[in-house]
């Protein structure tokens, strides 16, 4: 979490950082802060609070960094300390010379301290970082090179860090590294741009080096020089980024989460394009490499996420378990990483992260390899440290998702978990080519169906404006959409901040149903199939107890209108491929209950879209 973006070339940095920033603010918005070159020192500005606070007090000093072409300019999700002035980055050592920006943990930073405050370190902050900023201090003071001086500073460092680093003494120079937390450099025309994420710097190039754990970067105007920890000089790897610039803007939407959501029709289309020919030809996934003997030697798959993919990992168990017969086992990655797990050749990991990056799941996968496991990653970004991890790949390509709240990355993990699980089928014969065929042919027509939805959404706006002002609200489900009412339930408390709750239906007669009254709405999704009946009847207890019954359904069922409040009414799809089709109505409940309440829909408080801290 947390975005950083520096700069070092020929044009206004301010404006570079700024702009920068406001592409990152998805990864935190506590406190935001820059460090600007200003002929014979460095001035360091911070806000707490929004990128725009940090913007108004900039604004005051537009005369003292209006020629200045070098600076470091920090986000913060806050970890270490309240996200206040004092705290926000950059971070300077007790002189002032040297800056510092950082992303991620310093795990050790206690100990740190202490030895610091031993050496004569006068502490200013709350945060581990200024910790670093100390360290690198000292290093330099013994070696007047700041690369050196980070190279012995970080040997010294436990934990995750992105570090940019500044000093007066060393006018024309940027340092950065990074250990378990994503950094690149971007290549200009004689400058350099370095950010924690691409939408941070692609309006200005195209190519960039991503840095591995442990390399070092100085950056000059006229050049880049990239080392190893052990000061070995390294062949820059200059790959092109794979994102053009208007995939930042709203495109005349309110909020990016609303476009994010109409864009789902287009991004199932974009993933299936190249990997679903025609129902009778089998799926390809050509960065897949199970072979047969593969599937045929694994005893278990074990899937591994958190947040949304989580959920999207869920769905991912019951088709996989569905059309494979292997069974399937789902974990958070927060718990998977802190016990001892039963992984080996014979176990299939797959990794969810929308980023890539998330810390936990890294973590986990990792683990899952070094024991010999098969590692298959299912990632927004190819480009990822994760990707960079797998085996085995499943690129969602669902493009920048900027809004915080997970809309087309959900869609597109959900999408892709179908084309892995019929992938796998084929391959093991598991499915009869009927099964294979319907299920083919009904995919390629959510897209459409989507649409559908997205183009008559007043009934979902007359919903949201009914229930707004509730303060809590429970979502059920049961079978394969047990993770949907969970997704539905956490979208609606991301953004809105109202206590929801999903719950498998047959539990709540067993304690949640206490808290059923007049005031509560439960929302069942009611799609046909298996367990239409037995939610049905679930329903009709929840009714029994007075609750605001809300349904999301495919059926035309006319004695749903007795039993419910309210109806949401969605295209007819098979049960198996359901899911995708019920997430769109409540991703739209979701952003118009947190419109009408007036929640800042993109960017809800205390949240960072890439979590790259455990």
């Amino acid at each position: 979490m947390c975005g950083i973006v520096g700069y070092i070339g020929d044009k206004p940095v301010v404006d570079i950082l700024i702009d920068g920033l406001h592409q990152l603010e998805y990864r935190g918005y506590d406190s935001a802060g820059v460090a600007v070159q200003c002929g014979e020192k460095i001035n360091v500005y911070k806000a707490e609070g929004k990128l725009e606070n940090l913007s108004s007090v900039l604004m005051q000093h537009k005369d003292e960094y209006s020629a200045s072409t070098l600076g470091i300019g920090h986000i913060r999700w806050a970890t270490h300390g309240a996200p206040t002035v004092v705290n926000a980055h950059p971070h300077t050592c007790n002189c002032g010379n040297l800056v510092i920006v950082h992303n991620g943990i310093i795990e050790n930073f206690k100990e740190l301290r202490v030895k610091l405050e031993k050496l004569g370190a006068k502490f200013k902050t709350q945060t581990d970082t200024e910790v670093v900023a100390h360290l690198i201090a000292y290093k330099y003071a013994d070696t007047q090179n700041l690369t050196k001086a980070v190279q012995l500073a970080v040997k010294e460092i436990e934990g995750a860090y992105a570090l940019c680093v500044m000093h007066n003494n060393d006018k024309n120079t940027l340092v950065c590294t990074k250990r378990n937390a994503p950094l690149l450099v971007g290549i200009g025309n004689n400058e350099f741009y370095v950010a924690s994420d691409v939408p941070a710097i692609i309006k200005y190039t195209k190519k960039a080096v991503y840095l591995n754990d442990n390399q070092i970067v100085t950056l000059s105007r006229e050049k880049m020089v990239l080392i190893d920890e052990n000061g070995n000089e390294l062949q820059p790897k200059i790959e092109t980024l794979p994102w053009e610039p208007v995939a930042l803007s709203k495109m005349g939407y309110k909020h990016f989460m609303l476009k994010e959501i109409h864009e789902q029709p287009d991004v199932i289309r974009n993933i299936l394009v190249g990997k679903l020919h025609t129902t009778e030809e089998p799926i390809v996934l050509n960065e897949v490499k199970l072979t047969r003997e593969t599937l045929k030697n694994l005893t278990r798959i074990q899937i591994i996420a958190c947040g949304t993919s989580l959920h999207a990992a869920m769905i991912g168990k019951y088709i996989i378990e569905n059309f494979c017969g292997i069974a399937v086992d789902v974990e958070a990655s927060s718990e998977y990483i802190y016990r001892k797990t039963v992984t080996d050749a014979n176990t299939l990991v797959i990794g969810v992260s929308q980023s890539g990056e998330t810390a936990d799941t890294l973590t986990a996968i990792k683990q899952a390899k070094a024991k010999g496991s098969h590692v298959l990653i299912i990632t927004n970004r190819p480009d990822s440290a994760m990707a960079r991890e797998a085996d085995s790949l499943v690129p969602v390509s669902a493009g920048i998702e900027v809004s915080v709240a997970a809309t087309k990355s959900y869609i597109a993990q959900l999408v892709s978990f179908y084309l892995l699980a019929m992938y796998m089928a084929e391959i093991k014969g598991s499915l009869e080519s009927s099964v294979l065929k319907s299920l083919k042919t009904d995919l390629t027509q959510i897209p459409q169906k989507i649409e559908q939805m997205l183009s008559h959404k007043e009934k979902i706006q007359q919903c949201a404006k009914i229930y707004a002002n509730t303060k809590d609200f429970i979502y059920i489900a049961r079978g394969i959409n047990y993770p949907t009412a969970l997704e539905g339930a956490l979208k609606l408390k991301e953004i809105s901040y109202i206590n929801a709750t999903g719950y498998p239906a047959g539990e709540l007669k067993h304690g949640p149903i206490a808290m059923l009254d007049e005031s509560m709405p439960v929302l069942s999704i009611l799609m046909k199939g298996s367990v239409y009946e037995k939610l049905l009847s679930n329903s009709e207890e929840a009714k029994a107890r007075n609750a605001r019954m809300i349904a999301l359904t495919n059926s035309k069922d006319e004695k749903l209108k007795d039993l419910f409040d309210f109806i949401i009414e969605v295209p007819d799809i098979q049960e198996l491929l359901s899911p995708i089709i019920a997430m769109v109505p409540l991703q739209l409940l979701a952003y118009y209950i947190a419109e009408y309440l007036g929640k800042d829909v993109d960017q809800p408080r205390n949240l960072a879209k890439s979590v790259t801290v455990e």
